[in-house]
């Protein structure tokens, strides 16, 4: 029997009585996996309301006293590892082994924002008059909310739950309905754990709906997103009516320069891995790449090859695969019109180009499309797919100009053994990350955020940790 989920609200695991539900299936073979409630208003505002009512007092605790739940939880989802791998890989299509990366990841992330509990810290600031101090205070926001996307479903529960407990505010979660099982089973891991009731909830259903309920909700005060940049707006616009502060990781079109002075198996190597990992879907990995003339026919060879030997298909049914199926039929019929598109445009299909025949899923071949320009689609919209366009240069000047004729300003990379040129694109790439000599992959002690189109704010490491408190000044004269 398929099993259906229940909302998690206040400390409870509370019963869905309407037959609204949504179905979740394994993109890899269509398997019907589980049902998840379809949340109505009413219980979306007990979440919310749940999460006010939990908040002072949590907020009370002194931070190592948080910390300490915070590692436990981490703790049960490393005891939990395996199971929950299979159920991201079920439910997302990666490969098991990186699902397991995730999963391990997202226990270290919770542990390392835990180990910020002694070190928030305010500021003591020079008074202009006799016998006054003035001191800045670190204060929680409040309750704040997480909507989170489909491509890392796991680790964002992670990235938007744990700074914001450890700063002391409560959290109301909104996964996927496209692969929510994952954050359910993390709800149970939670209950387990005791934490008090009401500071972490998570509610199921659509965006549309429970996303943008929560985004109007008065009491909110803090929404952080993952998702589309179109998304991001309607949420910005919500979000104005009660003045909520947003934080926004939108899309991504992230460039790959590659220079002469290049090593070319590194640059292939490492772009290849940035553009595969989870089927290319992934805000910060290589999108397209502009490499210099006189390297141009070595690095396109390299890459190609690199792309033909990627092994594909049902993660589930063959572990040794490097890449699954896409989300959905609606990401499969994006990524093909984009790539016809590039054809009509005149660019040259050398790898791939079309479905994966596989007898299920939704599987793309690994792509490769040369002789592109930066005026195509294929060049300038974000594709989210295992397809690599390529356009030649003459000069890191135009590379640089290219990269930052964008909507987007998420990542960047470089390849180049040329010192002088690599600070070049450091100082003149405006993108939020560049990467130099290695694939698009950020740390979490680093500090991830985009400009223009790609988003408001960032996540991880101290100044991630920072956009779940707001200031309190305090002069104190004696």
């Amino acid at each position: 029997m398929t099993k259906t989920y229940q909302n998690y609200v206040s400390g409870k695991f509370v019963e869905h009585h309407s037959s609204d539900v949504t179905e979740v299936r394994n993109p890899a073979t269509h398997e019907l996996l589980a049902y998840i409630p379809s949340t109505g208003a009413e219980m979306v505002d007990e979440a919310v309301v749940a999460a006010r009512s939990a908040q002072s007092n949590w907020a009370k605790l002194p931070a190592i006293q948080r910390a300490v739940y915070l590692r436990k939880v981490a703790d049960k989802v490393r005891e939990n590892k395996e199971m929950l791998a299979e159920i991201i890989t079920r439910e997302q299509g990666k490969t098991l082994g990186l699902a397991t990366v995730e999963v391990d990841f997202t226990a270290d992330y919770i542990d390392y924002m835990a180990e910020w509990a002694r070190r928030i810290e305010g500021e003591v600031i020079p008074s202009d008059r006799v016998n006054e101090n003035i001191f800045l205070m670190r204060r929680p926001i409040g309750v704040t909310v997480g909507i989170l996307p489909w491509n890392f479903p796991f680790f964002l529960i992670a990235r938007k739950m744990a700074p914001a407990l450890i700063t002391g505010n409560t959290i109301v979660i909104k996964p996927s309905e496209e692969t929510p099982i994952n954050a359910y089973e993390f709800a149970r891991l939670v209950h387990e754990v005791g934490l008090p009731p009401g500071v972490f909830n998570l509610v199921g259903g659509s965006g549309s709906v429970v996303g943008a309920q929560l985004v109007d909700h008065p009491e909110v005060d803090l929404v952080s997103f993952t998702g589309s940049v179109n998304t991001g707006k309607t949420i910005m616009k919500a979000a104005a009516k009660n003045l909520t502060r947003v934080n926004l990781e939108l899309g991504g079109k992230a460039p790959a320069i590659v220079l002469n002075s290049a090593d070319i198996d590194l640059a292939a190597k490492a772009i290849c891995d940035s553009r595969i990992i989870n089927s290319g879907q992934v805000c910060n990995c290589a999108e397209r790449v502009y490499v210099e003339r006189a390297v141009s026919n070595e690095f396109i060879d390299k890459i190609t090859a690199r792309m033909a030997a990627v092994r594909y298909g049902n993660p589930m049914a063959d572990r040794s695969v490097d890449m699954g199926p896409v989300m959905n039929q609606q990401s499969l019929d994006k990524i093909a019109a984009m790539v016809s598109q590039a054809k009509d445009d005149g660019a040259n299909v050398v790898l791939g180009g079309n479905l994966a025949h596989l007898e299920q899923g939704f599987h793309y071949l690994p792509t490769v499309i040369t002789n592109c320009n930066h005026q195509m689609e294929i060049m300038r919209e974000e594709i989210f797919g295992p397809v690599l366009p390529i356009q030649i240069v003459d000069s890191l000047e135009e590379a640089i100009e290219y990269s930052n004729d964008s909507e987007f300003g998420l990542t960047s990379s470089i390849f180049t053994r040329d010192l002088n040129k690599a600070m070049q694109a450091c100082n003149e790439l405006q993108f939020g990350e560049t990467y130099i000599n290695r694939e698009h992959f950020e740390a979490m002690q680093g500090f991830h955020a985009g400009r223009r189109s790609s988003g408001i704010g960032g996540a991880d490491g101290k100044h991630g940790l920072l956009e779940y408190t707001e200031t309190q000044v305090i002069y104190m004269q004696y």
